[in-house]
């Protein structure tokens, strides 16, 4: 063998020796945790009663043509529970472009910029043409933060492994003369730490609705009073209210797809009175 080649393959070795072979990359040790279906469906009302009120500051980027707006826009959120939301979207001049609330079945849409303003039932709101899909979509996509949907008493749920994560299928529940049962959410969690990832909303005909997905996780809140484990160690961490600060969400009817990165948000702040608009 050549010197030249000699001195090649020591190079290589000692490359591989100081880089403890990173060419393949770390690999992440966390444990997956096991779960039932009863546990992840306890866990969803667990969470989504973490939160009596949101206040969020975010940035938004809109592709496709999702939204009859700007391709950026800065945003406010505003939800009380039960079911009150208030969305709001300036430019970067801060002119307002958007408001869009919803109070129960009731919501109203707002586009200063195009002197439009619609109002009506949110059950309702395919009827009232495209204008509307995509600031109900966008209720949807806040979920992240307000909260997953809980699974409801009629409704049944399959629990399914796919891979590092836990899918959970959310079936409609069956009435003497309503549709036939069908899977009207796909709901996926993160087996490392059972935070919710993935959403998915189907149509009655097996049609994917939209699709959001739920990234960049922080501990939202005050620092709750110190806790002790059981092994002397502080458990603040594990009574944080978790949420996701990037939430990406894609229209399944192909219109476009619409990115939320949130700046702020404050859970459980008494909400003042205008902050949730009116219908």
């Amino acid at each position: 063998m050549k010197p030249t080649r000699h001195l090649m393959w020591a190079f290589l070795l000692c490359v591989f020796a100081l880089s403890g072979c990173t060419l393949f990359g770390p690999t992440d040790t966390t444990p997956l945790k096991e779960a039932t279906a009863e546990q992840l469906t306890a866990l969803l009302q667990e969470q989504a009663g973490e939160v009596r009120t949101i206040k969020g500051l975010f940035s938004a980027k809109i592709t496709g043509g999702i939204l009859p707006i700007g391709q950026r826009v800065q945003g406010t959120v505003f939800f009380q529970r039960p079911n009150a939301i208030r969305l709001r979207g300036f430019s970067a001049v801060g002119s307002e472009i958007f408001e869009f609330v919803q109070l129960d079945d009731q919501f109203k849409l707002r586009l200063p910029t195009m002197g439009r303003e619609v109002t009506g039932r949110s059950s309702e709101a395919d009827q009232l043409g495209q204008l509307t899909r995509p600031f109900q979509l966008s209720v949807w996509a806040m979920s992240g933060v307000t909260g997953t949907q809980a699974v409801g008493p009629q409704e049944q749920v399959r629990l399914s492994e796919d891979g590092s994560r836990y899918r959970l299928d959310v079936w409609t529940a069956p009435g003497p003369s309503g549709p036939v049962p069908y899977i009207s959410r796909r709901i996926w969690f993160d087996r490392r730490n059972l935070l919710v990832v993935q959403e998915e909303r189907l149509t009655p005909a097996g049609e994917i609705e939209a699709t959001m997905q739920f990234d960049d996780y922080r501990a939202v809140g005050p620092v709750p009073p110190a806790t002790l484990a059981s092994n002397g160690q502080s458990s603040e961490a594990a009574a944080r209210i978790m949420r996701p600060f990037t939430i990406r969400m894609t229209d399944g009817q192909g219109s476009g797809s619409l990115q939320v990165t949130f700046h702020e948000l404050v859970p459980n702040e008494p909400i003042k009175p205008g902050e949730l608009g009116r219908v």
